[in-house]
């Protein structure tokens, strides 16, 4: 059976960051509406929505997410850089045969601008699924893995099936992820390529690519 990763994308595999603090600044302006850009940026992982309502009315939610996603391409794509090892994390999988997803939150076509700007290339991409819900396409494709940041990513690892493997790079440390389930936590992907050669070798592996 070919081993199929799924990583998450905000935090995990690209610094979304200055892209996204960018965007709700663009967002304020445009709107003359306060957003704390800062504030905002601490708490990446749950879907837009979810940060909109802190700063916007409940019916006006939804037209701010539309203009968001429209400002986003030319605001945030450019600005936002990979994680460190994230190239190389998804090489490891290609390397042992196996084939890469990534499932996110975001919007599914901004999510594709930035794999595509940092030349990152999963074999699918998967957006506007966040936490249980990710567990979709993540049974849809088999993955056995599920790497992210958040402890949503590690509740729709666990609603799969999948191993979840988490990363402290985004809003939740160490011990936060820990006390989620996590079944592995590493420090970021770089000591992701190491952990899949273990996790390959160890008994019960023998029929993974």
């Amino acid at each position: 059976m070919t081993l199929t990763v799924g990583f998450d994308l905000d935090m995990t595999l690209i610094d979304s960051r200055p892209g996204i603090r960018a965007c709700y600044l663009a967002l304020s302006e445009r709107t003359g509406t306060y957003i704390d850009a800062d504030l905002a940026v601490t708490r990446l992982g749950p879907p837009l929505a979810d940060e909109l309502i802190n700063w916007f009315p409940a019916e006006r939610v939804p037209a701010m997410a539309d203009l968001y996603r429209e400002m986003y391409p030319a605001t945030a794509i450019a600005a936002t850089p990979a994680m460190a090892g994230a190239g190389q994390a998804m090489e490891a999988v290609r390397a042992a045969g196996g084939r890469t997803m990534v499932v996110t939150a975001k919007y599914e076509p901004n999510a594709k601008l930035h794999l595509a700007h940092l030349g990152l290339e999963p074999d699918v991409v998967v957006g506007d699924l966040w936490a249980e819900q990710k567990a979709l396409a993540l049974r849809e494709y088999g993955a056995r893995v599920y790497v992210g940041d958040h402890v949503g990513d590690v509740r729709g690892a666990h609603t799969a099936g999948a191993l979840s493997v988490a990363v402290a790079t985004g809003p939740c440390d160490g011990d936060e992820l820990r006390a989620a389930g996590a079944d592995v936590v590493l420090d970021d992907l770089g000591a992701f390529p190491a952990w899949l050669a273990g996790y390959r070798e160890a008994p019960g592996a023998a029929s993974l690519a």
